[in-house]
């Protein structure tokens, strides 16, 4: 709809009685909004990037003079020529009705990427971290997430097990940029744009999850509704369920009352399993760990409780239990008494027995939860137990082994340790970890954003460097738990990765149980906005050194990645204290981890399938293969070479070699053939061990970027 405004305010220049016709029918409709929602799915997209150089045939903007804080030129220039002895560029406007050329510095331009381009992308790399020998390397990718997630598909389309993202979320204080703008309170297509904004990248994330992978989507009240509906419509076929989590007891007032909670959405797969932890986030009974290290669930009341809980409700679970006041032992239960009889509360028999009726804390008549049959082969098994003596209703209490957990012992969850040799109740417990069901409300004092989110990072960056809100480590941790537990060698992404916390908890998670998962962490360079002014008028522009040391992914997010892994603040200093929760030992220690850092780049086709981008695109081959072990950077002179997890052969000639070289080569998965040749591509590729993926290059490469944009 904002198109529409565009063409509008035209029709207003050539004609204005016509124009303030069409604005207000335009502002009648757009006033009807459906579920309160006007939503631009095809509003346009576009980022700058000031990083890349400048092409003949690139999308350009100019930028304002250096010292300027005013909006640039916002239109679209695209390069006819560059004059390299100049160092200029001759642009003509983009999208005029008539021709309108211009020759501009080099220096003042900034290429543009719109979202409907097609991209070929690459990385370099800025910096490593290597502690953890042969593990894969965790990567922080500093670019673009629309174009990020996009080169992903090439090298894990259908093969990450989970994504968390915090994306912006859209509060009105401008947040976020949408087309190089940040977005205020008073854009009236705001959540529009943020919607659009979220599916255009939620759509990629979903063909890069394997079908038992899950979404996780942190969001504050601003946009929750929203974002609900958006992934019930975009993510057909997954279960959806919303978390509520305490991040802050203390409290924030808005509007009447005070709010301390944020929302996740997990959206699980098709395939999904989770992973129940030892705590439910919630409570602190269900399935505690006992002294002897077992977990136990929790048994259910045979009391009924709620609806239909009277006696009258259901006449045949109104019966007597015979127990033996004095062994604690539970005998069996008697035949049900009929409406209209009245039950006997002193019958007893010979033995010393006693019978016993169920009776509700009103002191009325209810009745049992399961009928007499189920209960007498409850007791057979051991799955019911006697609680406690109640004077004022003079009654007991009982509890059982509800059907679900019954169910939990067929499959072997739970076990049978032993029975009570007196009263023969069975004594259950969760076989092998305590496992507990997580809650949909989260309530716990480590998931305090301000303790465990803002302070924690301030401690590894030290120097003052701070990021606005960031998650509570422990809550990510927490997250991420139940969907990975079980998946030592697990792909973890977040293409929102602002502080890096998502990296840190997959660390500490693989310290807890020996795991090698890996997290794929894509940011932006954006300075905050609350900073830039001062550089703009210090004459620094985007691009610049000093302007990018700035930006959260050079300043923020890296150096944080960094400090977690050497224990060390990016001064160099050991990091005080030490990490709590589950796993607690002295911050200073680091972990047994690697991690590399990358800038994603913009190639071009030809560059690409003449061998001039290789060393750009040798980082992706490498992910593709698993991110670990040594890469191959340069074309071999031998016209082949074996890596740690995969083969590259530039020459075909010489695939006898390489072959040989594979066959002996352990761990190796993928093989990337250099070959236009598709006969002789699938030649080598029989010749190949079977456990050997071969990948044609770059046939394999360009078609992705084609296929992914829908050519």
């Amino acid at each position: 709809m904002s198109r529409l405004t565009d063409l509008i305010a035209k029709a207003k220049a050539k004609d204005a009685a016509l124009g303030a016709e069409l604005d207000r029918e335009f502002k009648m409709l757009s006033s009807r909004l459906p579920f309160g929602l006007n939503f631009e799915r095809h509003s346009p997209e576009a980022v700058e990037l000031p990083l890349r150089p400048i092409r003949k045939g690139d999308k350009v903007r100019v930028l304002p003079e250096r010292g300027s804080t005013k909006k640039g030129d916002q239109r679209l220039w695209q390069v006819k020529s560059i004059q390299r002895a100049k160092k200029s560029a001759v642009l003509e406007l983009l999208g005029a009705e008539e021709s309108e050329t211009q020759t501009v510095a080099l220096d003042d331009l900034v290429v543009v990427a719109e979202f409907r381009d097609t991209i070929y992308p690459g990385l370099v790399s800025t910096g490593k971290v290597l502690r953890g020998g042969d593990k894969p390397c965790h990567t922080v990718i500093n670019g673009e997430n629309y174009h990020a997630l996009k080169a992903l598909t090439y090298t894990h389309r259908g093969n990450v097990d989970a994504i968390y993202i915090d994306p912006p979320y859209n509060s009105g204080a401008s947040d976020w940029k949408y087309n190089n703008n940040y977005v205020g309170e008073d854009d009236i297509y705001r959540h529009s744009k943020w919607l659009a904004f979220m599916e255009r990248r939620l759509l990629i994330a979903k063909e890069l999850l394997k079908p038992s992978g899950t979404l996780i989507v942190t969001i504050d009240e601003h946009e929750v509704r929203r974002l609900g509906l958006l992934l019930e419509q975009t993510l057909e076929g997954f279960t959806i369920q919303q978390v509520t989590i305490v991040i802050n007891p203390k409290g924030v007032t808005q509007g009447y009352l005070s709010r301390v909670e944020e929302y996740a959405f997990f959206c699980f797969g098709p395939e999904s399993k989770i992973f129940a932890g030892d705590d439910d986030l919630l409570t602190t009974t269900d399935s505690k760990a006992s002294d002897d290290g077992h977990a136990r669930p929790r048994w259910k009341g045979l009391l009924r409780s709620g609806d239909e809980a009277e006696r009258k409700d259901r006449e045949q679970m109104f019966y007597p239990i015979w127990i033996n006041p004095k062994t604690k032992k539970i005998v069996k239960a008697g035949q049900y008494l009929p409406l209209g009889q009245e039950p006997d509360f002193n019958l007893t028999d010979s033995d010393g027995n006693v019978a016993v009726w169920p009776v509700r804390k009103n002191l009325t008549l209810g009745r049992w939860g399961v009928g007499v049959s189920t209960f007498n082969d409850l007791v057979k098994k051991g799955f019911v137990a006697l609680g406690a003596y109640d004077k004022k209703r003079k009654t007991w209490g009982f509890s059982y082994l509800s059907e679900q957990l019954r169910k939990e012992i067929e499959n072997g969850t739970l076990v049978v340790l032993a029975r009570d040799p007196v009263t023969g109740v069975a004594d259950v417990v969760y076989d092998g970890a305590a496992t507990r069901k997580v809650r949909t409300v989260w309530h716990r004092t480590k998931h305090d954003a301000g303790a465990y989110g803002t302070d924690l990072v301030g401690k590894f960056l030290g120097n003052g460097r701070a990021f606005p809100f960031p998650k509570s480590l422990y809550a990510v941790e927490d997250a991420l738990r139940i969907i990975v537990r079980g998946k030592p060698d697990a792909v973890i992404l977040d293409f929102f990765s602002g502080s890096g916390s998502t990296a840190h908890a997959v660390m500490r998670l693989n310290r807890q149980d020996g795991g090698r998962r890996q997290s794929i962490c894509v940011t932006n360079n954006e300075v905050r906005s609350d900073e830039q002014a001062a550089l703009r008028q210090a004459g620094l522009r985007p691009g610049d050194p000093d302007w990018e040391r700035l930006g959260i992914c050079d300043y923020i997010t890296k150096p944080r990645v960094a400090a977690a892994i050497t224990g060390n603040t990016p001064d160099g200093q050991p990091i005080k204290g030490d990490y709590k929760f589950i796993d607690e030992f002295p911050i200073a220690e680091g972990f047994e981890e690697n991690a590399e850092f990358f800038t994603l780049t913009y190639e071009t086709p030809l560059s690409v399938s003449h061998n001039l981008a290789f060393s750009r695109i040798a980082p992706l081959l490498w992910l593709r293969a698993g991110a670990r072990g040594n890469r191959i950077d340069k074309l071999p002179a031998d016209g082949w070479a074996v890596a740690d997890a995969y083969g590259l052969l530039n020459d075909v000639d010489a695939a006898t070699p390489f072959i040989k070289a594979l066959a002996k080569a352990g761990g190796v998965r993928i093989a990337y053939i250099v070959t236009d040749d598709d006969r002789r591509f699938q030649a080598i590729g029989k010749r190949l061990p079977d456990s050997i993926e071969p990948v044609r290059l770059y046939e394999s490469y360009l078609t992705n970027f084609s296929f992914t944009n829908g050519e």
